[in-house]
């Protein structure tokens, strides 16, 4: 059994079909010319596709073969790179799917193969989603730096520390009383250095979850009276008309949501629904049930009017 996917079925310049698996170079070669040389690993190579059944041509496209288990997954992979047209896209897939065992790609199956297959551990599959779905500069220099092993060094040299200190506990209780082995020459080195690692560790996670917050961004909102600038101000923030001005009160009745990117920092800020005067308390009971709910969605900051 093996997979393909594709980048899209939207239309664009160019679009790029992967498929991986055992039979990937035998599906490449179905959907070629008969007599079609087989591609040089890692080497683009222009390729006439066509459909298996009616020989018809369905695109000029290039073509490149990955070996396993030197690939993105650890299999044999072909990725075929083809014009972007909706029409062109979708012949090529279902010429695909007319290949004997071969099937459409479930979501993040690919990064799965790669993760089963040991070319992958969980912290780079982490960093790969963190870095497919960033929005900002700050997730995507947060996410780089986990692909390149900022984390896992790290961690990594915890428990290689830690792993000596527990051999030197156990030979200390196996050998101590025999061989005349002193407690002060095993165990209090040994304690220091795990005193050491374990301020290390609570160091590294008292950032006041800063990464969190990059990854997951910030969500600040608009509180206050009728006609006290909510809505200015998000058109400021936002750099565009996002809201509805005017002078009349309660005229955004509706919440508005705009993402903004400020220093590298995802952030949501939400204007919530005209309130009473008395919501600067935010969560009283005077406020109204839309400005109560928002609130309460863990809001991270809150501006007042």
């Amino acid at each position: 059994m093996w997979a393909y996917a594709a980048s899209g079925v939207l239309q664009g310049g160019i679009a790029v079909i992967r498929v991986s698996g055992p039979g990937a170079l035998e599906s490449l070669q179905r959907l070629s010319k008969p007599g079609a040389k087989v591609p040089k690993a890692r080497y683009a190579t222009l390729r006439t596709l066509i459909e298996p059944e009616t020989d018809l041509e369905l695109d000029q496209s290039l073509v490149l073969f990955f070996p396993g288990p030197k690939s993105f997954t650890g299999e044999d992979v072909v990725e075929i790179h083809c014009h972007g047209g909706i029409a062109i896209v979708t012949s090529v897939l279902e010429a695909l799917g007319s290949c004997p065992g071969l099937r459409l790609a479930q979501r993040g199956e690919f990064t799965k193969r790669a993760f089963l297959n040991g070319n992958m551990d969980l912290l780079e599959a982490e960093a790969l989603n963190d870095l497919i779905h960033a929005e900002t500069r700050g997730q995507q220099k947060q996410a780089m730096q986990q692909m390149a092993g900022a984390h896992k060094k790290l961690y990594q040299r915890w428990r290689t520390d830690l792993v000596v200190c527990l051999a030197h506990v156990n030979a200390f209780i196996d050998y101590g009383d025999n061989d005349g082995i002193k407690e002060h020459t095993v165990m209090v080195p040994t304690r220091e250095k795990v005193r050491s690692i374990l301020k290390e560790m609570r160091s590294h996670l008292s950032d006041g979850r800063r990464g969190e917050s990059i990854r997951s961004g910030l969500r600040c909102t608009l509180v206050g009276p009728p006609n006290a600038g909510k809505s200015s101000l998000l058109n400021v923030l936002a750099g565009r008309a996002a809201a509805i001005v005017s002078p009349v009160p309660g005229t955004t009745r509706d919440i508005v949501q705009v993402r903004l990117d400020v220093g590298a920092l995802p952030i949501l800020c939400v204007r919530v629904a005209v309130c009473c005067s008395v919501c600067c308390s935010v969560c009283c009971s005077a406020c109204c049930n839309v400005c109560c709910t928002v609130f309460c969605e863990c809001v991270s900051m809150v501006v007042l009017f």
